[in-house]
Parts: C-alpha cells; structure tokens; sequence
C-alpha cells in the first residue's frame, strides 16, 4: 500500500479518535506546544461510558472539561508531570479530578512505562511529507518514547505546526490514527524583565564565561540572563526548551554552538513553547536538533558539554542549602522539571567548568516574607537535594554553597537574602544551631 493511501485509510474525525478511549486506560497526551487541543477540548464527551482513566500530561495549557468539571471525577483523572494554572485551580478547587506524578524529566516517560504500559497517545504532527514521514514539530520530551510504547496512536495533523529536525520524524505506518485538525500553535508571551530580573541576570552573566554551553527556561529571570549574555562570545545552547531568547543570542552572534563539547555547531532541545516568530526560525532549520528527553536531559549527557551552565529558579532555599522549587509545604505548585537533571549534570561537568545557578528573588509576597528560610515549611518538596546545591542568585548577589559547610553555607545565603531579613535569619540560625 503507498503511503497516501495508508493516510487517508486511517484518517478520522476527532470524536471517533477520542471514542478509543476505554475504561482503565492510561491515556499520554504530548505536552505544551504539541498538545493535541482538538481531541482534548472533546475528551470529556466519552465521560459516561468510562471510569477510572487517567491521563497524562505536562503543563496543560488549557483548562479542558475533563479534569476541570467535579462531575468528571471516577471518570478522568489529570496525572501532571508538572502542573499549570488550569490543573492548579482545579486541585484548589477540590474537583479530585488532578493529581501529581513525581519525576525527573528525563525519566518520565520510561518510568511510568516500567510502572504502567501505556494505552493510548495523543500527539500532534506536520503534514507528511513526500517520502511519508510526518515531523512530531515541537516537542519530543517524551512523545517519541511513547508512540514506541502505546498500544494506539492518535496524531492530530496541524499544516501550521514547523517541520523541525532530529529524532522528530515518524513513518505514516507507526501511527494508527490521525485527524485534521488546523488551529494557532500555542504560543506563550516573552515576559518584560524588572528591575529585579536585571539585577539577577547581571549577576548570572558574571559567572558565564565565553564558550560556555547554556540551559536557560522562560520568564523574566532567564529573559534577563539573556539580555545580560549579550557581549559574550561563542556560545552554545544544551536545553531542555527551547525559547525565544536563544534564538535572540544566534541572531546577535552571540550563539554560535561552535564550541561545545556535543553536536558542535547544532542547538540541542527536546521541545520548544515561545512565539510565532520562534516557529518560524525553527521551521526546517537544520541548526537546531530536537532529541528524546531522555538523552538531552540525561546527566551523563549533559556533563560532556563544554563549560555547562545551567540556569534554574525556584521558590525558596532554606539555610542548608536544600531548594524547594515545585510546591509550598504540601500543596504542589509546578513540578520537579528538568531541574535537577540539568543541576547535577553542569555540576558534574567532566572538563571541571560546569556551573549549576538556582535563581530566585530575595522576597515573595509582595517582600512580605523571605525566599531565604531557616527551614522550609512541612511538607514542601525537595527539588534540589542541597549536596547537588552549586550557586545561589538573587538580586543582592551570588552565594557559593558547592562543597560548603553548614556554617559557610548560612553565611553566604544570609549575605543575598534581603536586608530586611538578615538579622532574624542569622537568630534562627543560631537557634538551629547553623552558626
């Protein structure tokens, strides 16, 4: 059978597709940019002839029926790898129709697999292109391992989706199923840094040497680090996301992956979220190489880069060094990420250069209370163990905790909280006996 005819033999309506979904099964759908918004916004039509499904996801960037209705609960279950406003507002809400997958990015997918086959994928896909194949576009962090995985595979085919390079290309005959279905790719705004982001990014361009490879996220901070890489030189870009700020960086020159230890000359991403803009760069350009998150995010790939350099925030960082990045006491806020991939693989960096930076803010809630605390609150999560803990950055400065005592380490931190904190900060620590 020639591959249009294979297509065209599989192609379906949305609501046919969402109908595959059967009571128990653990449902995968792809993540941020590559969601499959049309079979998601009618997932909830099948809710009374189901139970108990659970379906995965990661920053879900709608707030879909079927985890957002109470009336859904014992039918659907959101299981997020990391959560989003929507999966939020429904866990304050009380719906029991969200819960929480603990995970390291880089073991996402093949840990819940080892845990539960999965039974049915969700993705989205560029048209096919002359020779069959069909570009997964935006996002393989963990796509690629599950399509291999699942027992059906749904794709949702988007002309206005990039065609992008790397482990991204699927053969018409691996997937069972597609549907049409032609909207805006998501897309997420470019925040305007503060006064505060720019004093953190300034202090995080300090520690940045020319030739460095980068691992930076999105939002103000990471904005602002890369407002403030702008005179540097040669470097190259390891990330999990990839964001519109890198793309910035090569088109200033700044960026220019010819010094890194692994696929010199390439951009190394395993998915990308940013504007329309961004899109577009990335459509067919050879210069940027999507790879599974399992190999990008790896720790043991990541500390063969040159120079690595990876730039997390977080929520708080208690006296010890321990960083909570992902929930306040027990109420999960976002999720573990690639945080402590990227930390511990810059860290162990096998050309010794490697530096792992946690940014946040020195105050939270309006400067109300301190992101530096003597202890975190019960119950918070430990995103990043404090022997994993390298540099610490707020806009008061740069604390150096990597192989640090107790004592060295409250010294440093006290010294980039907010002055308004210092005093009580070195009693408490006194009291915990830290100092």
């Amino acid at each position: 059978m020639q591959w249009q005819d294979e297509y065209k033999k599989k192609l379906e309506d949305i609501d046919t597709a969402v109908c595959r979904i059967k009571s128990g099964d653990d449902v995968i759908v792809a993540q941020c940019a590559s969601e499959p918004q049309g079979c998601m916004s009618r997932f909830h039509i099948v809710a009374d002839k189901v139970e108990d499904v659970r379906v995965f996801s990661v920053l879900t960037l709608k707030p879909y029926d079927f985890y957002m209705q109470p009336q859904m609960k014992g039918h659907f279950e959101l299981a997020s790898w990391f959560h989003a406003p929507g999966s939020r507002e429904a866990l304050k809400a009380g719906t029991g129709t969200v819960t929480y997958v603990p995970n390291m990015l880089h073991r996402a997918a093949t840990d819940r697999i080892h845990a539960h086959s999965p039974d049915v994928f969700f993705g989205t896909c560029t048209p096919p292109d002359t020779h069959g194949y069909v570009s997964l576009s935006l996002g393989i962090t963990y796509e690629k391992d599950v399509i291999e995985a699942a027992k059906i595979v749904v794709l949702e085919v988007n002309p206005r989706l990039p065609r992008t390079f790397g482990d991204t290309q699927v053969h018409v005959s691996a997937v069972d199923h597609f549907v049409e279905h032609d909207q805006e790719v998501p897309t997420i705004p470019s925040p305007s840094p503060s006064e505060t982001d720019l004093a953190i990014g300034g202090h995080i361009a300090e520690l940045v040497e020319d030739g460095s490879t980068i691992q930076l996220g999105i939002g103000g901070i990471p904005n602002a680090a890369a407002l403030a890489l702008r005179e540097k030189r040669n470097l190259g870009v390891h990330t999990e996301m990839m964001v519109d700020s890198m793309m910035e960086l090569y088109e200033m020159g700044v960026v220019t992956n010819q010094c890194k230890g692994l696929l010199k000359g390439k951009f190394v991403c395993c998915f990308s979220l940013g504007s329309r803009k961004l899109y577009d760069w990335l459509d067919d350009n050879v210069a940027v190489q999507f790879e599974r998150g399992r190999w990008v995010n790896d720790p043991a790939v990541i500390r063969q880069n040159t120079k690595m350099v990876s730039v997390n925030t977080c929520l708080m960082v208690d006296l010890t060094g321990q960083v909570a990045s992902e929930s306040i006491g027990p109420t999960q806020y976002s999720g573990t990420g690639g945080q402590s991939d990227t930390a511990i693989g810059s860290v162990e960096g096998l050309d010794g250069a490697g530096k792992s930076i946690i940014a946040c803010y020195s105050t939270a809630k309006g400067g109300k209370v301190s992101t530096i605390v003597p202890t975190l609150p019960e119950g918070t999560a430990v995103t990043l163990h404090r022997s994993n803990v390298d540099i610490v950055v707020t806009e008061h400065g740069i604390a150096h905790l990597r192989g640090r005592t107790v004592r060295e380490r409250v010294r440093e931190l006290v010294a980039v909280a907010h002055p308004d904190f210092r005093a009580e900060l070195n009693a408490r620590a006194k009291s915990l006996g830290y100092a």
